[in-house]
């Protein structure tokens, strides 16, 4: 921040992490601050005229080119003996000013300090009652906020090397009004209906949709192309474990479930990751492929997706490593089996949960057999018809065992650098993709952070989907932790968005976006900023099999293709919704 009077300028100090190697090279981030006003000074000498700087951090110790701190206090008041001590503000909680919600916060934070003692009374008895409710009130909508304005903070971060040359200019307009991920889709509408459908109409018309009778098309319901396969939208069902299997053999309640999903709207529905061989299951109720009874139980689903919907269906393939032989989610998740349990094999010698089975650190052998089941898999899963593969690298299974360090602690070639964890992940991959048919698409899951220290970071993720691309990945899957038990992760809306944003801008390849998306207004802002190009929604989809139908009305789009079967139920269901939105008015 530069002022003109008297021939004086403020330099005022700037967030400058990770920017590139002129920053380092001049060794800006060691400079106190007389050299960093020295920099400065010679650095826009020709402006100055001889003038000098002056800095507006003189309270700062070191170097004034700051990093922005996010603070997060634990207790918001305190009782020192003779009085109670409360913070607000940036005191209690910072927020970056990339979307200028700091001083708002403390004006907020003394609003409900004020409305919690008119409602408890203004006695001294009352007084930690109304701290307490005062915190429980604020820590929410603080929450929220700080998230945002990280999520802002972000994206000026990376804004050059990320957006800047990657999107068009519209989606990068789009990309830029929405970067805190607090104004949505339909948000936009109301601040400027006129320009969001004639992006709509752009983005449609470039994701070569036909123009839609309303001449709207929502972006998360345009059509998406990966090699010879066309989704006729971008709402995936994703992989969920049903346990429910009996030797791995899908029944009956798997193409009740899986084809609900179907008709339901979704325009790829995956089924659970479904195990290679009997000894790759995470329980004993987990789907398999390992033979051909298996593979015509799954055939079935297949051919009544592709029958009875516009759906496209995909398999994911795994082996659960060092998380396999436990018991059913409902009988104790990740807890091992009291009796049946099977010898289990994983990068390294070292169990999931200290009580859990110790796997036998994998010998070439191992590798040769697991490699050779999957691509026996692949061949099945060929076979049934399905349309779309992808191979689970993520979660803490046996693959992602190998490419995480807290679980890969080999000191072969298998182990040590980016390049030796994924070597025998990347030899899986491409054996598969060998096998798999050239016009299909497949994707692998990555566990795009173990939310643990000395873990995998998405710099590292990035690291790994770049070598998949390489060899032949379509769509990076971006999920993430489960790696190990200790994680620490830090959930919110769209919590994992940031992952698939990275990669997907980053290295160039198509991404799913996962985690806490629970609206199609959610799923069109992730897609139309480009921070993915497809959306996964796993529980919703638990909870209502026609959720994209459901969610399509809601917004007032009538022309999403419901099963003709059920066009009676569309005209009740959308009447229902005119009805409650007259009455509210």
């Amino acid at each position: 921040m530069l002022a003109q009077k008297s021939k004086q300028l403020v330099l005022a100090p700037r967030r400058v992490e990770d920017l590139a190697c002129p920053f380092k090279a001049h060794g800006l981030g060691e400079l106190d601050q007389a050299g960093s006003i020295a920099f400065c000074e010679k650095l826009f000498a020709e402006v100055l005229d001889g003038a000098s700087l002056m800095t507006n951090a003189r309270h700062l110790r070191g170097s004034a080119w700051l990093n922005f701190n996010r603070l997060i206090c634990e207790r918001w008041s305190h009782f020192n003996g003779r009085s109670h001590v409360v913070l607000m503000g940036d005191a209690a909680h910072t927020a970056h000013f990339a979307i200028g919600s700091g001083t708002k916060l403390a004006i907020d934070d003394g609003i409900e300090l004020a409305r919690q003692f008119e409602r408890f009374g203004h006695d001294a008895k009352n007084i930690p009652q109304v701290l307490a409710a005062y915190e429980d009130v604020r820590r929410v909508d603080v929450a929220r906020i700080q998230n945002a304005a990280r999520n802002a903070m972000e994206w000026f971060e990376v804004v050059g090397r990320r957006y800047a040359d990657t999107l068009d200019p519209e989606q990068f307009m789009y990309s830029m009004l929405t970067r805190s991920q607090r104004i949505s889709h339909e948000n936009l509408r109301l601040r400027d209906r006129d320009w969001l459908e004639g992006f709509e109409r752009d983005y449609a018309r470039k994701s070569g949709a036909a123009t839609p009778a309303n001449d709207r098309l929502p972006p998360a319901l345009t059509p998406f192309r990966a090699r010879g396969v066309t989704l006729p939208n971008r709402i995936v069902v994703s992989p969920m474990a049903m346990y429910s299997a009996v030797d791995g053999l899908p029944n009956d309640f798997h193409l009740v479930h899986l084809g609900a999903r179907a008709l339901g709207g979704a325009g790829l529905v995956f089924g659970e990751m479904t195990c290679v061989s009997p000894d790759a299951r995470i329980t004993p109720g987990c789907l398999g492929l390992w033979n051909e009874a298996q593979a015509k139980e799954w055939k079935r689903i297949v051919d009544f997706v592709h029958a009875s919907s516009q759906a496209k269906f995909a398999i994911q393939l795994g082996h659960a490593g060092r998380k396999g032989a436990t018991r059913v989610a409902w009988e104790g998740m990740d807890e091992p089996l009291a009796e049946g349990a099977w010898p289990l094999v994983s990068a390294s010698a070292d169990p999931y949960l200290p009580h859990s089975q110790i796997p036998r650190a994998m010998s070439r052998a191992d590798m040769d057999r697991v490699r050779d089941d999957f691509v026996a898999a692949t061949k099945r899963a060929a076979a049934t018809g399905a349309d779309w593969l992808e191979l689970h690298c993520a979660h803490g299974y046996l693959l992602s065992s190998f490419l995480s360090p807290l679980t890969n602690k080999r000191n072969d070639e298998y182990g040590g650098d980016h390049a030796g964890r994924a070597l025998f992940p990347l030899e899986v991959f491409k054996a598969m993709r060998a096998a798999w048919p050239s016009d299909r698409p497949m994707s692998v899951r990555l566990s795009c952070t173990d939310w643990n220290e000395g873990g995998n970071t998405p710099e590292d993720a990035a690291i790994f989907a770049r070598m998949f691309k390489d060899a032949g990945c379509d769509v990076i899957d971006c999920s993430a932790g489960q790696v190990t038990k200790d994680e620490a992760p830090v959930y919110g809306r769209m919590f994992q968005t940031p992952f698939s944003d990275k990669i997907r801008n980053e290295i160039g390849i198509a991404t799913i976006a996962v985690g806490a998306i629970s609206e199609l207004d959610q799923a069109n802002s992730i897609i139309a900023a480009g921070r993915a190009d497809l959306c996964a929604v796993a529980r919703p989809h638990l909870a209502d099999p026609a959720w994209l139908l459901h969610e399509a009305a809601k917004l007032g789009v009538a022309d999403l293709v419901w099963p003709k079967q059920y066009l009676s139920g569309k005209m009740q269901f959308e009447a229902g919704l005119q009805r409650a939105a007259a009455a509210a008015k």
